[in-house]
């Protein structure tokens, strides 16, 4: 073979390989290139270099990111669980949500420089607050910090917490979900959030695309396929709010696969507070093309990203596109 026919065939083959887009989500991150090692290695085992790219958006919220191999206090990692009690596990649930819509429509109004901001819209997400504050009390709660009695079964383990830290962590997880999913609905966030990941797909238009949305990155990636239309051999959907009807609601366009994606999988644990609903396939046709997966996450919030990447379930169906 010439050099110049061996050249060609090393950038055809170069141009055949796959590419695994990330889309992370909920809270402040820590850099972008660390972030993108860790999710690598949970889902790969090792570092992909540029076969796979971090659509990072933590910076149009955030001013700097999280300290390196600092714990992320919404992704369920290990940390001080002191630290999260604050004033949130202790406060009535309707209080609580309360002063969490208030404090998210406040924001977000500051943030599109309406101020003061007007009034809370009717479609604001409420219900589907409200759902995950008490589901949260209700798995702090069904953690035991005694022992089953005489004849009764132990339940599972939600939270290797104390009952108190358990409710403050889960609901800093809602509250945090829930204002960061507001300003993409309501606080004009969103079309920027969109235009990260439509940068990280440019130029990725020959070999097979792998699209991997966490939490609101699920909604994110939605959006954006939806409205590119570009051919996606896989899509995977983590924790994902998606088959909320209030979340559905504010979608740009009416749910349904996007045109291009080829198979979507979504995974989520039954205990996942952002996820909440399940199941796609009964909103988003053409339903054969989704397979809907419950798995476990044993994350202090359920929610953990590194948990959800390194299930066989999530893993694999990538793994194999990239051998």
């Amino acid at each position: 073979m010439t050099d110049t026919s061996a050249s060609a065939a090393s950038s055809a083959s170069a141009a055949q390989r796959p590419t695994a887009v990330y889309v992370h989500g909920i809270g402040n991150k820590v850099r972008p290139e660390l972030l993108k090692s860790q999710w690598d290695q949970a889902l790969f085992g090792k570092d992909m270099g540029d076969a796979s790219r971090m659509a990072y958006w933590a910076s149009l919220r955030y001013e700097t990111p999280l300290p390196d191999f600092r714990s992320d206090p919404l992704d369920g990692g290990p940390g001080s669980a002191a630290e999260r009690v604050g004033p949130h596990g202790a406060e009535d649930p309707e209080e609580f949500i309360l002063r969490t819509l208030g404090e998210a429509h406040f924001e977000a109004g500051e943030r599109s420089g309406e101020s003061p901001p007007g009034p809370v819209p009717e479609d604001a997400l409420t219900g589907w607050l409200r759902n995950m504050v008490y589901l949260a009390d209700t798995l702090a709660e069904s953690g035991h910090d005694e022992g089953p009695g005489p004849g009764e079964e132990p339940l599972p383990e939600v939270l290797p917490l104390p009952r108190p830290a358990r409710k403050a962590a889960l609901r800093l997880l809602v509250q945090h979900t829930f204002k960061d999913v507001y300003a993409y609905f309501f606080g004009g966030d969103g079309p920027a959030i969109r235009d990260v990941l439509k940068k990280a797909l440019d130029g990725l238009d020959s070999g097979p695309l792998v699209v991997v949305g966490h939490s609101l990155g699920s909604v994110v990636a939605y959006e954006v396929l939806a409205e590119l239309r570009r051919e996606v051999q896989l899509l995977v959907t983590v924790g994902s709010p998606l088959a909320i009807t209030e979340v559905q609601d504010r979608l740009a366009r009416p749910p349904a696969v996007p045109p291009g994606v080829l198979t979507w999988r979504n995974a989520s644990d039954l205990r996942d507070l952002v996820a909440l609903d399940h199941t796609l396939r009964p909103e988003y046709a053409p339903a054969d093309r989704i397979t809907d997966l419950l798995i476990t996450n044993d994350s202090e919030n359920h929610h953990n990203i590194t948990q959800y990447l390194a299930n066989r379930h999530v893993g694999e169906p990538v793994q194999r596109l990239f051998h």
